[in-house]
């Protein structure tokens, strides 16, 4: 992957995919202690304040007159829609079952990067693109039932986009920018407008500032947002988009794990069809031919 030795790369995605997977419960736990968008306010913002203030000494690499329309495009896409539209959904919907739609994201990524980079879309690709959205129409199958809410599985695809939008934009944009103030960028920007909204709707004395919410924001604000996008985004720009973005589908596995362990949230067959389909789809989105030698 570039200019990552394959040990490393390896490395950063084990540990990715691991900080990922842990916050799905996390955040579901402490959203009964908080109303959900300043919940996603506070931890974004907070991240980005703490990395910002880490990367101080480099403020030069900032450029904030040549570079700002950068920061802000990132901030909506990765920090307002994708933290805000999560944070909101996960109050309608499992957290296992969210994650799964969440991580259609790799495979929109194969459409997206075909669209806007001009990468080669073959017939697998193409199979699993429809493979993907086939897995998602059956695990939405449920809600006709009611079982599952139409209006949750609306924001995980919404989520979703936003966060196949934000990565091949982060991709396009390449080395315009420093990946550090980037990230503090994008989650202090995206934090403080959450927070506002937060402030103008919901209500802080609904607050609970006990334990389990205290551990969902200083595991987000600390681990779960910065120093997860920076290694996402280290990721990204060092390889290819569409096969790093592949890796991640091992995310809802482990969510889906700790929440019917930890959770006790259903694992229904709706659920489990669905997530195969979806695990094929990535498979053959991100698959490379072998060359005859």
């Amino acid at each position: 992957m570039g200019e990552l030795s394959r040990t490393k790369s390896v490395l950063l995605i084990v540990a990715l995919v691991v900080m990922w997977g842990i916050s799905w419960p996390i955040y579901k736990i402490a959203l009964n202690d908080t109303p959900p968008i300043l919940f996603a306010g506070l931890r974004t913002l907070i991240g980005g304040i703490l990395l910002g203030l880490v990367r101080l000494p480099k403020y030069r690499e900032i450029r904030w007159k040549e570079t700002w329309h950068i920061y802000l495009i990132a901030a909506f896409f990765n920090a307002i829609v994708f933290y805000g539209l999560q944070t909101v959904g996960l109050r309608y919907l499992p957290e296992g079952l969210f994650t799964v739609v969440v991580y259609l994201q790799p495979v929109l990524i194969g459409l997206l990067t075909w669209l806007w980079l001009g990468e080669r879309l073959s017939v697998l690709k193409l199979v699993g693109l429809l493979l993907g959205f086939v897995g998602v129409g059956v695990i939405s199958v449920s809600s006709i039932s009611g079982h599952v809410s139409p209006i949750g599985i609306i924001l995980a695809i919404a989520t979703a986009v936003g966060w196949a939008i934000g990565t091949i934009y982060v991709k396009k944009i390449g080395n315009r920018v420093d990946a550090l103030w980037l990230v503090a960028f994008q989650c202090g920007i995206g934090g403080l407008v959450m927070t506002a909204v937060g402030s103008g709707f919901e209500h802080w004395s609904s607050i609970v500032w006990n334990a389990p919410y205290l551990c969902g924001l200083i595991y987000g604000a600390v681990f779960g947002i910065p120093i997860s996008w920076v290694v996402f985004f280290t990721l990204v720009r060092s390889g290819d988009a569409s096969k790093v973005a592949s890796f991640t589908f091992l995310v809802p596995l482990i969510a889906i794990f700790l929440g019917t362990l930890f959770l006790h949230e259903p694992f229904t067959v709706y659920l489990l069809i669905g997530l195969v389909l979806i695990v094929v789809s990535i498979y053959l989105v991100n698959r490379t031919p072998r060359t005859r030698g």
